[in-house]
């Protein structure tokens, strides 16, 4: 049990069934992952880590900070982003403030030109895609093998869902 690792959110989990039909009700604190589950976990993250998607976004990471312009670029928006916080909030002048989203735009723009970004941005919109990707087989495969128990152990007369 040393591997196994607890949750520490603070949600209850009442699922409505109060006359005992077998629901059971429990504190996300309580559970424990299962050893297997966790290995299998970590096989999967390192499958994916390996994965071309992955990889590609690293590389392009890596080509963007070792990129003097384009580190510049990144700290002229964090500069001018701030400065519009200012300008909101501190100053509340308008006129600046759109005078910065201009400057802003122009900068992104720019930025957005720059082929390593491109790639960038398309690597991580294919590691959320494979990421979501994962998610929703794993989600879809449990929900069919619930539904599919419950066709065949489910007392309807017992359990309103």
């Amino acid at each position: 049990m040393a591997n196994e690792q607890t949750t520490t959110a603070n949600h209850s989990y009442e699922h409505g069934h109060e006359d005992g039909c077998g629901v059971p009700q429990f504190n996300t604190e309580d559970i424990i992952v299962r050893e297997d589950i966790m290995a299998k976990t970590k096989e999967l993250a390192e499958m994916l880590f390996t994965s071309e998607e992955v990889q590609q976004y690293r590389r392009a990471e890596q080509q963007i900070q070792g990129n003097d312009r384009i580190q510049e670029m990144i700290a002229k928006l964090k500069k001018k982003q701030k400065e519009i916080v200012a300008f909101e909030t501190t100053f509340k002048n308008a006129d600046m403030v759109k005078k910065i989203e201009a400057e802003i735009e122009t900068l992104q723009d720019e930025l957005d030109g720059i082929p390593i970004i491109t790639e960038f941005q398309q690597s991580q919109a294919d590691i959320n895609y494979l990421l979501q990707t994962v998610v929703s087989i794993i989600r879809d495969t449990v929900a069919e093998k619930i539904n599919m128990e419950d066709v065949t152990s489910e007392d309807p007369e017992n359990c309103d869902v």
